[in-house]
């Protein structure tokens, strides 16, 4: 079993500018306007990035204890992390082998033609017990929706783990913890409260944008934060 280390994740995190200050203010799939951001789309564009990624969400697993068969990657945000993670995590298992381990694999989008029920949201199906993934999350609707498919479904959820949590109250009042309410053990791999600061020391996008992250998280973190010093 190998550690997980949480210094040396997040400093993976910075050192991949996961973490950003983009020139101008982006819209989120929430709507809310930010001026920083969380993208891990440079690392899942890269098969070495995305492999050392992998072994960190295995490390993470192992540390706490947690068995699953396999991992399942929230559509499109986290696919390839569940696949790449899946794959492995079925290569570490002693009973590795043909037929041991599926490779599940959501749609972006429902099929819209004529097939098995089953066939609508996925593109092979979680088998087991199952740990969802999600790259970040804002108001966790994408994983909450994620959790009811596989729910819908009958799939045995152990756990749902984020990458990054964006410390956000969700539009419903709740931050991306409301998982726990369905009964799912919730884990974060990383904070923005703590990521931020780091980004922030080693990008310098300036006083004027730190002011206006801090009233971001005036207005929708879970807890204020303080980047100028």
């Amino acid at each position: 079993m190998t550690n997980f280390d949480q210094k040396k994740f997040d400093e993976f995190v910075i050192k991949q500018d996961v973490i950003g200050f983009p020139k101008e203010p982006i819209k989120l799939k929430s709507g809310r306007i930010s001026n920083w951001y969380v993208n891990w789309r440079n690392v899942a564009e890269d098969v070495w990035l995305i492999n050392k990624l992998a072994d960190h969400v295995i490390a993470f697993v192992e540390n706490r204890g947690l068995s699953p068969h396999c991992f399942y990657g929230v559509p499109e945000g986290a696919t390839k992390l569940g696949t790449t993670t899946q794959s492995r995590w079925a290569e570490k298992q002693i009973d590795y082998g043909p037929g041991a381990y599926p490779l599940p694999m959501g749609r972006g989008k429902p099929k819209e033609d004529h097939g098995d029920p089953k066939d609508i949201y996925f593109v092979g199906m979680p088998k087991g017990k199952t740990i969802i993934l999600e790259d970040v999350t804002t108001t966790g609707e994408s994983l909450l929706k994620t959790i009811d498919k596989l729910l819908e479904i009958e799939a045995t959820v152990i756990a749902a783990i984020v990458l990054t949590n964006r410390n956000e109250i969700g539009n419903r009042g709740k931050s991306v913890e409301a998982v726990r309410d369905k009964g799912i053990p919730y884990y974060t791999m990383s904070n923005a409260l703590d990521l931020l600061p780091l980004a922030y020391e080693k990008l310098q996008p300036g006083e004027d944008v730190a002011k206006l992250v801090e009233k971001y998280f005036d207005k929708y973190g879970i807890e204020p934060i303080k980047l100028i010093k």
